[in-house]
Order: C-alpha cells, then sequence, then structure tokens
C-alpha cells in the first residue's frame, strides 16, 4: 500500500500547484502533452506517474521537477519506510 500513499501525496502537490495557477485538469493536460483522465487519476494518487510524466507535469507548469516532490518531507520519507 505504499504507492498508495506515495500516489496521493504526490498528487495533492500537483492539484495544489495547477489550482494556484487558476487551471483546470484539462490545462494542464494540455500543458504536459497527457490526457485529462490521466492528470486527474494522478491527482487523485490512483496512479503514480513514471520519471518521463513527472517531467512533462514539471515542464507544462513550469516548475523544476523537485517542485513536485515537495511533499515528501524528510519525516514523511521515514513513515513511509521505502
Amino acid at each position: 500500500m505504499a504507492n498508495a500513499r506515495e500516489g496521493k501525496i504526490f498528487g495533492e502537490t500537483l492539484r495544489r500547484l495547477r489550482t494556484e495557477r487558476g487551471w483546470t485538469q484539462e490545462d494542464l493536460a494540455d500543458a504536459a502533452h497527457l490526457t485529462t483522465t490521466y492528470v486527474g487519476q494522478v491527482e487523485r494518487g490512483d496512479k503514480v506517474p513514471s520519471l518521463t510524466v513527472v517531467l512533462k507535469l514539471a515542464r507544462g507548469l513550469s516548475v523544476r521537477p523537485g517542485e513536485l516532490l515537495t511533499g515528501f518531507s524528510p519525516a514523511v520519507l521515514k513513515a513511509l519506510r521505502l
């Protein structure tokens, strides 16, 4: 179940960055060259994106890829027991 928790954390960060821009999931999907359905699945934590998708999302949002990982503080990483 670790992937589910990791996906949820990543998805929450993605949703925050998207909504801060006033974008819809469709806006982000267009900018990242992904489908709206996939963006929604990632935001809900249903899908854990590959590195390629993380890079597409970062490019679409015009952020460094690391900004998509800000939800993974040292305390969170320790709790995940990777």
